[in-house]
């Protein structure tokens, strides 16, 4: 055999054991007429000796890193023990060694301090795989696919696969698309997502379902997409809202508690779209600190206890606020000691193309109640302390404004708010926090269209006091300026997100399961009949055979591995990731193929001459 062992498992009582290991050399340490060498593999290190007599074969044959090395030997105490790793206590005092295999020179170091680029390590990618920074994000992945299947097995979920080759159904994100040689001029699409088949299981009788399955959308990337992903995705029959809701909040808290050891005993909380919108500027909120966003423009313009006419924002003679379809504020906590540099450094973030903003405005509330702003000579003292009443800030506060477009000034105040979460330690990576967003609206109005489209995907069902609104009303919008008088505007989706700590872990809903429901939202959605049965004639007719009632979510896995793994990028728990090109460039792909090829699948390239 190559191994008794693996060079993660000797301790103390080993001592006095002959073994053999396998695996790969970290290190080369030479000390005079004796060598001690690093064996490595997936489970860990161990020290091995090489006494005089074979130092000799080393100097004859030497061997650098990376080389594939069995030895045999003896376990010992080691003189000089090493407590920052598991076998530390002992060593191997080598009997003999074969070289399994050379290795040139990698083309960086492989170590967790690693001198080698985000580039160059994706090229050597099953090099930098050898890592232990990698080797941890890929066993807590596992960890995490493992105790989500542990739970969904224990609440009667079946696995089920769904197919890869499908009919390609434009919505939402572009589809990737597979021509077919036995069928030319015609194409199967990869999944966006497992939606249909999911619902025709529900069909089908099989009323808790599950997969942990590959999807793919050829859409634009950053660090937290690629054009393949994974989701845990899940459905269930014969549930209301509040079934999902207690089911997957369970297996979360099961996966907290088998991956981090994490005993998440808070209830969940709750919120709506709007309220989430309003508070936050964004449906994803990170409620791990507070800083809500405070809406000055309505504050002021409502009167209330501020003012009985609006005087404090319009008519001041500031025409940033005066001018303004929006006035937000955050109130930043303990902060009014800021200097003049660290507010313009503020400054010129809201200004970065990121951002998008024009400036910024900040009221220092000063721990002895007196008040300094960017903007004194428009507002007196009274004026500015009723303005940061208005934004929730209290004596020691920093009161930072932000005024323009209202959708613009929304976005950019919940980055500033994020931002400034980041800067004061607020957001932090051991600390989570789990939030339920609801009530999103049903349907989004897409402008250059003139209609209506969904803003989670066509199978999300109304709220059920809502749909009477659908079913009574035309979706056709007469008066494009006037869509937020359209009663569509006002259907509410039977749909909910988990949010995790700012992230958006998981999205679905209550599904239509009624024919005519059904048609109805493709109606709504632009689509004529014969589209509709073209595209989706196969769901709407199982709905004619007894459908169930039922509903379901799907995870974002590589997202929830990456959070629990404290890091922004999914790719970093991806065994092989694409670039942010959605190039694999261990691979070269995508590539050219060849004419031949071409010619099974009755394809012409467009441009002329495939080279």
């Amino acid at each position: 055999m190559y191994r008794t062992h693996t060079c993660g498992e000797l301790r103390k009582e080993h001592i006095g054991t002959t073994v053999t290991l396998a695996g790969w050399v970290q290190t080369v340490r030479k000390f005079g007429s004796i060598t001690f060498i690093d064996l490595r593999d997936r489970y860990g290190i161990t020290q091995l000796l090489f006494g005089e007599e074979l130092n000799k074969a080393l100097t004859e044959n030497p061997f650098g890193r990376e080389f594939v090395l069995q030895v045999k030997g003896l376990v010992s105490e080691r003189t000089s023990k090493n407590p920052n790793i598991p076998t530390g206590d002992i060593e191997i005092k080598v009997e003999s060694f074969t070289i399994l295999n050379k290795s040139v020179t990698p083309p960086f170091t492989i170590q967790d301090d690693t001198d080698g680029g985000d580039d160059l390590r994706m090229k050597f990618r099953y090099l930098d795989l050898r890592r232990n920074a990698v080797k941890r994000n890929l066993e807590l992945r596992y960890a995490v696919n493992r105790a989500a299947r542990n739970y969904l097995h224990e609440h009667q979920f079946m696995d089920i696969e769904t197919p890869f080759l499908i009919k390609s159904t434009p919505e939402g994100a572009r589809d990737f698309v597979v021509p077919s040689r036995m069928n030319p001029g015609q194409f199967y699409a990869l999944p966006q997502s497992p939606q249909t088949f999911k619902q025709l299981l529900m069909v089908s009788g099989y009323d808790r379902y599950y997969q942990v399955v590959k999807c793919f959308r050829d859409e634009d990337l950053r660090a937290d997409r690629q054009p393949e992903f994974t989701q845990i995705d899940c459905e269930m029959s014969f549930v209301e809202q509040e079934d999902i809701l207690h089911m997957f909040e369970g297996m979360i808290k099961y996966i907290f508690k088998a991956v981090k050891n994490i005993d998440y005993t808070e209830k969940v909380e709750r919120t709506t779209w709007e309220q989430a919108m309003w508070e936050y500027g964004n449906d994803k909120p990170d409620i791990r600190f507070g800083m809500k966003l405070a809406n000055l423009k309505s504050a002021f313009q409502r009167g209330g206890k501020i003012t009985a006419h609006g005087e404090l924002i319009n008519g001041a003679g500031f025409g940033v606020f005066d001018n303004a379809e929006s006035v937000l504020a955050i109130a930043v906590p303990g902060c009014s000691e800021y200097t003049r540099k660290q507010t313009d450094e503020l400054t010129e973030w809201v200004k970065r193309p990121q951002i998008g903003m024009q400036g910024l405005v900040f009221i220092k509330y000063n721990t002895d109640g007196t008040l300094k702003s960017s903007v004194d000579k428009f507002y007196n003292e009274e004026k500015l302390k009723a303005i940061a009443a208005a934004a929730g800030a209290v004596p020691g506060d920093l009161v930072l404004i932000l005024a323009g477009r209202e959708e613009r000034t929304r976005k950019a105040t919940s980055e500033l708010r994020l931002e400034m979460g980041r800067r004061l330690g607020l957001r932090k990576e051991n600390e989570f926090r789990l939030l339920w967003v609801m009530d999103f609206p049903l349907f989004e109005y897409a402008e250059e269209d003139n209609r209506w489209v969904a803003r989670h995907h066509p199978f999300t069902s109304p709220k059920p006091s809502d749909i009477s609104i659908m079913i009574d009303n035309n979706p056709v919008i007469e008066h494009a300026e006037k869509y937020l008088e359209h009663p569509y505007s006002n259907i509410k989706a039977n749909a909910y997100d988990m949010v995790l700590n700012g992230n958006e872990i998981g999205g679905g809903s209550i599904r239509i399961y009624q024919r005519e429901l059904q048609e109805k939202m493709f109606a709504a959605l632009g689509m004529s009949q014969e589209e509709a049965l073209h595209k989706f004639g196969f769901l709407l007719g199982a709905f004619e055979y007894g459908a169930p009632p039922h509903g379901g979510i799907a995870f974002g896995f590589d997202r929830l591995c990456a959070i629990l793994g404290g890091s922004e990028s999914i790719r970093d728990f991806i065994a092989f990731p694409k670039n942010n090109s959605g190039r694999d460039v261990m691979l070269d792909a995508p590539s050219t193929i060849d004419d031949k090829q071409l010619d099974e699948l009755a394809i012409a390239l467009k441009g002329g001459d495939h080279e």
